[in-house]
């Protein structure tokens, strides 16, 4: 087994955004951190929509199958089921102390907002807020309705970083993977994790 830099704890759920988390996966590859994805039915269904990748349905598949993909290390990847109750991220005595949930569905914020626990991506994000460690959720929907911005109120008075799929147009991007790195370079600054993928803002070429 490989020496990680870090751990952590990546949600994909049913939003629009696959090509954040397959990008945002690669650049946690690169930075050596060991990962521990969870991933929603309804998330396999947009992969294949928007990317035309068929996510297999078995973890220890999944994990096989993206370790291939992203040319990772050794158990670098490993993929729980939605009701793995005995997989790390399900207790805050052996869970990484950061999450991204990226793309994050209202449905998922609102469950987490409430602490319904209903799933694994729910109870993973839920040990990360009780044990006071980093969670960002990046939400794709628009417009916001009120219950949605009151969910997105809620975990932001409880240390939660909102940070919706919205990426900014300063860079001059010349593609949509311009726009991809925008934000997935703003999730890496906010994880403190080195990166080069996205100018920071006075600093983008003239």
């Amino acid at each position: 087994m490989s020496d990680f830099t870090k751990k952590i704890t990546l949600a994909i759920t049913g939003a629009s955004g696959s090509a954040y988390a397959l990008r945002l996966i690669e650049c946690l590859v690169a930075a050596n951190y060991q990962i521990y994805l969870l991933y929603s039915s309804a998330a396999r269904v947009v992969f294949d929509t928007e990317v035309g990748l068929k996510l297999p349905g078995a973890p220890e598949a999944a994990s096989t199958f993206l370790t291939e993909k992203f040319a990772a290390k050794e158990g670098q990847i490993t993929v729980f089921g939605k009701e793995q109750w005995f997989s790390p991220v399900a207790s805050g005595s052996a869970a990484p102390k950061t999450m991204v949930v990226c793309p994050c569905s209202t449905g998922t914020l609102a469950a987490i907002s409430t602490g319904m626990s209903d799933n694994l991506i729910e109870r993973a994000a839920d040990v990360v807020i009780k044990e006071r460690g980093q969670l960002i959720l990046v939400p794709r929907e628009t417009p916001f309705s009120t219950i949605h911005l009151q969910n997105m109120l809620s975990l932001s008075q409880q240390g939660v970083t909102i940070m919706p799929a919205a990426p900014g147009f300063y860079h001059n991007p010349q593609s949509i993977n311009d726009l991809i790195d925008f934000m997935v370079g703003r999730i890496l600054d906010h994880l403190n994790i080195e990166q080069s993928i996205m100018p920071r803002w006075g600093y983008q070429k003239s």
